[in-house]
């Protein structure tokens, strides 16, 4: 398995050549092709000549440079050129400054190995830590941080959701809408893992201890915390629209259902075959709305046909949901006036509809997975490194 550790850089000049040393001493314990992949963005301190010199004597350390534009453009930019030119099977984050220490790499890479997808070296779970002389403020911003990305993005079962030392796989990458992002600097990480676990990526947690650099200096200024927290919650308010919009639809699937309800019974029909029938016609009224409406920014394999099965297949799910509740308030409760019945069953199946279609039937796939990777296209932006 091809392996590229991507390195952002911006005036680590007394720390690339030791980490680049320390790192190669690693690779030797691996059986994968391991490489290093320097992102620098133009550092005046000669950062990128002292990686060319190391270029000459491994030949496994690449570079890329470009504009100083924030550790996401950075991230991103790296990202498709290993993905695309070196055609990495797994890639990992990792700092420059020696803050993730190069030993930790067989660790994080033996847990990618076997189940996940998404491993983060983790300095919140048990076994994991932060540095004991950390001031006061530097811990509330790294707790904030995670709190933030928790309970705000909504990443609640990650312990460390802005840990800069991670392991992914490439067909998880391959799916991500890095222009979706919409983040250039430390946001990014919650973006990135935020958008990973909507596509179902199997995230885990590997303890590490974190450093404090020794050398050079931090990068983490106040623009990327407050971009950090407006990411988070533009993050929220947008997994909120869609499903508003879903709520909506389902709203006027409601009437459809209900009118539909009206006028079997009105028709002489029982009210055990009229309960079905009325949810299979509002069944297809909201595969219209959600395929075009709802779910229309979202990027799918399938046709409008496979999707519309898929819909019904879900769709089976909610009616088994809705037709169970309606008979056992039917028959536990009689007296009830059947409409109500029909009405308390729709309320179940709408979140059993929602998180079903939104994880598979409109499940968004940015970029075609495939064995040989994509046909990346270059970024244009680059950064640096330190996380909150």
């Amino acid at each position: 398995m091809k392996v590229v550790i991507i390195v952002p850089t911006y005036n680590e000049s007394g720390n690339i050549i030791p980490l680049i040393t320390a790192l190669q001493a690693q690779f030797k314990r691996l059986r994968h092709d391991m490489h290093i992949l320097v992102v620098d963005d133009n550092s005046p301190d000669g950062t990128a000549g002292l990686v060319r010199q190391a270029m000459q004597e491994y030949s496994n350390v690449h570079l890329q440079t470009g504009t100083k534009a924030g550790l996401g453009a950075a991230y991103i930019r790296g990202m498709q050129y290993a993905l695309g030119e070196l055609g990495a099977a797994a890639v990992f984050e990792m700092d420059a400054d020696f803050s993730h220490d190069p030993a930790d790499v067989p660790r994080l890479l033996a847990a990618l190995e076997t189940s996940a997808d998404f491993v983060i070296g983790s300095r919140h779970v048990e076994g994991g830590s932060i540095p004991a002389e950390w001031s006061v403020l530097r811990k509330l911003n790294s707790a904030g941080g995670n709190w933030v990305a928790r309970y705000v993005a909504g990443l609640y079962g990650i312990k460390d959701c802005t840990a800069g030392f991670r392991a992914i796989r490439a067909s998880i990458l391959r799916q991500i809408d890095f222009s979706a992002l919409r983040v250039k600097g430390y946001a990014f990480q919650v973006a990135l893992l935020h958008q990973a676990v909507t596509l179902g990526a199997v995230v885990q947690e590997v303890p590490v201890h974190f450093i404090d650099r020794k050398l050079g200096t931090s990068k983490l200024g106040l623009s990327d915390i407050i971009e950090f927290v407006l990411n988070a919650w533009w993050i929220r308010m947008r997994a909120l629209r869609t499903f508003l919009r879903f709520a909506l639809v389902g709203i006027s699937g409601t009437v459809v259902n209900l009118g539909a309800f009206s006028l079997l019974l009105h028709a002489g029909m029982n009210k055990f075959t009229a309960s079905p029938l009325a949810i299979e016609i509002s069944i297809v009224w909201n595969f219209l709305l959600n395929n075009y409406w709802t779910f229309k920014d979202r990027t799918t394999r399938d046709r409008a046909a496979l999707k519309g099965v898929k819909f019904n297949l879900v769709s089976l799910v909610s009616l088994g949901v809705s037709f169970t509740t309606f008979i056992a308030l039917s028959l536990l409760f009689p007296k009830i006036p059947p409409l109500l019945s029909q009405l308390a069953g729709i309320v179940p199946a709408v979140f059993v509809n929602y998180f079903l279609n939104s994880y598979w039937t409109f499940r968004h796939h940015a970029i075609e997975e495939t064995d040989a990777g994509p046909a990346a296209t270059a970024a244009k932006t680059p950064s640096q490194s330190a996380q909150p």
